[in-house]
């Protein structure tokens, strides 16, 4: 039997410029997921998590909390973007042009805008990716730009598991 190894992630050398990555795990919505998320952040705005309020709106629903899509679309990327990452520097250009609701599913991809060597980090590179979640009809929901120092090749920390040493039959 061969042990291959997962998928773990993209390099500082791996990436180039005009590549897009569509990431490969969607996720439905749910209002437990809005509920929770919201409660977590202590957001009131009755939108997200009072249906009775929600059902006196424009879209007659509850939406779900936009710091929710940010975060859920930010890690569908990481995957591809960001497992070798040592550290986000930001989110820029973030925008919203439809809303997303409880029942819809969320997929994303990112495009390679650009590319440098760090200057203060050898070991390091700045990648910046512009993000794009969509729903299952491919309405998108949010777009954004981030940028990231990733590690080159051979440095930062490895996420080498145990070798097993013996099975059990």
């Amino acid at each position: 039997m061969a042990i291959k190894p997962g998928w773990n992630g993209r390099f500082y050398e791996d990436f180039e410029v005009g590549d897009v990555y569509e990431h490969p795990l969607g996720r439905t919505i749910t209002a437990t997921d809005n509920s929770w998320f919201t409660l977590l952040t202590q957001n009131t705005a009755h939108p997200h998590f009072d249906h009775h309020y929600a059902a006196q709106t424009e879209f007659g629903r509850p939406i779900v909390n936009s710091c929710l899509t940010l975060a859920l679309v930010t890690g569908q990327s990481v995957t591809d973007v960001s497992q070798n990452v040592f550290a986000n520097l930001g989110w820029d250009e973030v925008r919203m042009p439809h809303p997303l609701f409880e029942g819809d599913t969320v997929y994303s991809r990112s495009e390679v805008l650009a590319l440098r060597p760090s200057r203060s980090r050898e070991s390091t590179g700045l990648v910046t990716v512009r993000t794009t979640g969509y729903t299952q009809e491919g309405t998108v929901v949010i777009t954004f730009t981030r940028t990231l120092l990733v590690y080159r090749q051979g440095h930062g920390p490895t996420s080498a598991r145990p070798s097993v040493v013996a099975e059990e039959r």
